[in-house]
C-alpha cells in the first residue's frame, strides 16, 4: 500500500535532503514540502474537508518549522487531525525531548543527521498506526474524522469599540441555528463576557492553562453552561492570573474547544499578549472591529500592521467590521478598507446605543429585542462568516422573531435542566 507523506520543513536545504530520502522509501508518495506551520494546518485542512481518505497517513515536522514550535505543532496536529501519525526530525535525542514529543501526539521521533533506515522504521510505524486509527474511525459515524470546529476570534482596535457584543452576538446566532458553541473570554485581564451574560462562576481559562492534556472532563469542568445553551470559557477574575495563560496553554485550548464544538469565538478585546496571538493565528476567521472616527481606524492600521509584523496574521486574512456606522460619517467601510489593507465585512453595525443600554446595563445581552438593528446587523454579520446555516433574516424585527429568537426560547426550554 502506497504511503503518503507530507513533510513540513522551512529550511530549503533540509527540504531537499528529506525529499531525497523520502523519493528512495519503497511504496512512499511524498508530497512537495510545505515551509511553515500555518502552510501545513491549512493544507491539513482543506484535504480533512474533502474526505478523510484525503489526508496524508504520515506528516514529518522537522523541528526548525516556524513561525509556532515544533511540538506545538505536533500537538495541534495530533488534536485537529487524529488519523495523521506525526513524526518529528529533531537533532536532540534526549529522553527529555523524547519524552515531551510523546506527551504532544507525536507517533515518532527521527535524528539528524538523517538515515535512510531509521526514517523508514519510523514511517513504516507511524503509517501502519495511521491506518489502524482510520479503519477504528470509519466504524461509526459519530467519530471525530475532519479538522474541527470553526475558530473566529473578535478584536478591538481600541477599547470601547464593541468588540464583546460582537462576540456574543456571533455566538448567539450560531447557537441559534442548531450549532454547537463554545464562546471565549480571551481578554484575559479585563474582560467583560460574565458581566454581559450575567454570570459568576469560579472556573476560568486560566484553570487550564498549567494542564498538560486537557481532557473533555477537565474541560467540562472549566466550562459554564449558558442558559442559551453557550458553553461559556470566561476570563479569570483576577486579572494578574492572565499571565498564566501562555501561547502554548491558549493553543490547547483553542485547539480542545474546536473537537467538541462545530464554532468557537473568542473575544481578544484589543491587547495583543501571547495568548490571544496565537489564538488569532489559529483563528479560520480573524475580525478585527473599528468605530467610523480617525483615532479608532488609525489604531486598526497599527493592529494591523502589528499582526503583520509578529507573523500573527496577513492584512488580506483579516476581516474588519465597522461598528456604530451611519451614513452621513466621513469615514465609511470602503475607506476603511483601503487604510487597513483587509477586507471589511458586508455588514456594517448601526449606530444605535440605546437599543442595546437597557440589557447591557441588566447582565442580559442576550435578551436583546429582535427588532434592534444592532442585533439584526450582527446575525447577519455571523450568516456572512458562514457561522450560521443559513444567513440570519434581516429584513423586519417580525421575521426575526419567527426564526432567530424561537431558536433561541427553544435552545432555553432545551438545555434548561442542565
Amino acid at each position: 500500500m502506497t504511503t503518503r507523506i507530507l513533510p513540513a520543513v522551512g529550511d530549503p536545504d533540509a527540504a531537499r535532503s528529506v525529499s531525497t530520502l523520502l523519493s528512495q522509501l519503497p511504496d512512499a508518495e511524498p508530497a512537495q514540502p510545505v515551509t511553515d506551520s500555518t502552510q501545513l494546518v491549512d493544507t491539513l485542512a482543506r484535504l480533512a474537508a474533502a474526505s478523510l481518505d484525503e489526508l496524508p497517513e504520515v506528516v514529518l515536522v522537522h523541528e526548525r518549522i516556524g513561525p509556532v514550535p515544533a511540538l506545538e505543532l505536533v500537538r495541534e496536529v495530533a488534536l485537529r487531525f487524529p488519523a495523521v501519525g506525526v513524526v518529528l526530525i529533531t537533532a536532540d535525542a534526549s529522553p527529555v525531548l523524547f519524552s515531551a514529543a510523546m506527551d504532544s501526539g507525536a507517533r515518532g521521533l527521527v535524528t539528524l543527521p538523517l538515515g535512510y533506515e531509521e526514517l523508514a522504521s519510523r514511517v513504516q510505524a507511524a503509517a501502519q498506526w495511521s491506518l489502524g486509527v482510520r479503519r477504528h474511525l470509519g466504524a461509526g459515524p459519530d467519530q471525530f474524522t475532519g479538522p474541527g470546529g470553526t475558530v473566529v476570534t473578535v478584536s478591538g482596535a481600541k477599547g470601547g469599540v464593541g468588540a464583546t457584543v460582537t462576540a456574543v452576538h456571533l455566538a448567539l446566532a450560531a447557537r441559534a441555528s442548531g450549532r454547537t458553541v463554545a464562546l471565549v473570554d480571551m481578554d484575559l485581564q479585563s474582560g467583560d463576557i460574565a458581566s454581559y451574560l450575567d454570570v459568576q462562576f469560579r472556573r476560568s481559562v486560566a484553570d487550564l492553562a498549567t494542564i498538560a492534556d486537557i481532557s473533555p472532563r477537565v474541560l467540562q469542568d472549566a466550562v459554564y453552561v449558558h442558559e442559551t445553551g453557550l458553553s461559556l470559557l470566561l476570563a479569570p477574575a483576577e486579572g494578574e492570573r492572565g499571565e498564566e495563560v501562555t501561547d502554548r496553554a491558549a493553543r490547547q485550548v483553542v485547539s480542545a474547544l474546536r473537537g467538541r464544538h462545530e464554532v468557537v469565538v473568542l473575544d481578544c478585546g484589543s491587547r495583543l499578549d501571547s495568548a490571544n496571538a496565537a489564538a488569532i493565528e489559529m483563528a479560520d476567521t480573524a475580525l478585527l472591529v473599528t468605530t467610523p472616527d480617525v483615532v479608532a481606524v488609525r489604531a486598526a492600521k497599527r493592529t494591523v500592521r502589528m499582526w503583520e509584523r509578529l507573523q500573527v496574521r496577513k492584512a488580506e486574512e483579516t476581516v474588519t467590521l465597522v461598528n456604530r456606522h451611519h451614513r452621513s460619517t466621513e469615514i465609511q467601510p470602503p475607506l476603511v478598507q483601503k487604510i487597513t489593507g483587509t477586507r471589511t465585512a458586508g455588514v456594517a453595525v448601526p449606530a444605535n446605543f440605546k437599543e442595546l443600554q437597557a440589557v447591557v446595563d441588566a447582565g442580559r445581552l442576550h435578551e436583546l429585542d429582535a427588532r434592534s438593528t444592532v442585533k439584526q446587523a450582527l446575525w447577519a454579520l455571523a450568516g456572512e462568516l458562514g457561522l450560521v446555516g443559513a444567513p440570519a433574516p434581516r429584513e423586519t424585527g417580525k421575521q426575526l422573531a419567527r426564526t432567530g429568537d424561537r431558536g433561541s426560547l427553544g435552545l432555553r426550554r432545551r438545555t434548561g435542566g442542565r
